[in-house]
């Protein structure tokens, strides 16, 4: 018996390592049914693999912007502004971006010494300002969005288009389940 259990153990340790399809996921739930069977840990080869894959194409998408002189919350907001009808306020602009109002009044301040922005005056409200696109933010905006877009389709190269859709279908329903339930994710 005892020799049957190792011999399994060593045969999953041995596949996995040596499987072509395999990454380091499969590693770490292979070693954890192997210590706590008792455990399900098919959770971590989806939330594993988004976290990494999320590591990862972070890391791919910030070369980008830094070869255009951007950090990646720099490019969310000259992004958004150029895809915006009408300017915004640094309110809406920090709710689309998700950057705190602190953050982008520093993200403001940047883009805006470096000609990429202005601020003006909000004819609806005379203490608050719109944020507006330079030409030369939104030709910023318009070539990293250009690289940007061929960086994101060499990430996907890997994959068919009829993968992509069934990846971005699903992607999408997780998102939208626990974007319902903030705060909440942990007890789904």
């Amino acid at each position: 018996m005892i020799e049957s259990y190792l011999s399994s153990r060593l045969l999953v340790s041995y596949a996995l390592l040596v499987s072509e399809g395999s990454d380091a996921v499969d590693r770490i739930t292979a070693q954890w049914r192997r210590e706590r069977p008792d455990l399900d840990s098919t959770p971590m080869e989806v939330i594993g693999r988004i976290t990494r894959l999320s590591a990862l194409i972070q890391r791919e998408l910030d070369r980008v912007f830094a070869q255009h002189g951007l950090a990646g919350a720099d490019f969310d907001v000259l992004a958004t502004l150029r895809r915006s009808e009408a300017p915004l306020t640094p309110g809406a602009l920090s709710r689309s971006t998700m950057v705190t109002t602190g953050g982008m009044t520093k993200l403001l301040d940047r883009l805006e010494a470096r000609g990429l922005i202005r601020r003006e005056p909000d004819a609806r409200d005379r203490r608050g300002r719109l944020i507006v696109l330079t030409d030369d933010g939104r030709a910023l905006a318009d070539r990293t969005v250009e690289a940007h877009l061929e960086n994101e389709q060499r990430l996907l190269a890997d994959l068919s288009e009829a993968e992509r859709e069934k990846l971005a279908a699903l992607l999408r329903e997780l998102l939208i389940a626990l974007d319902a339930r903030p705060g909440d994710a942990a007890k789904r």
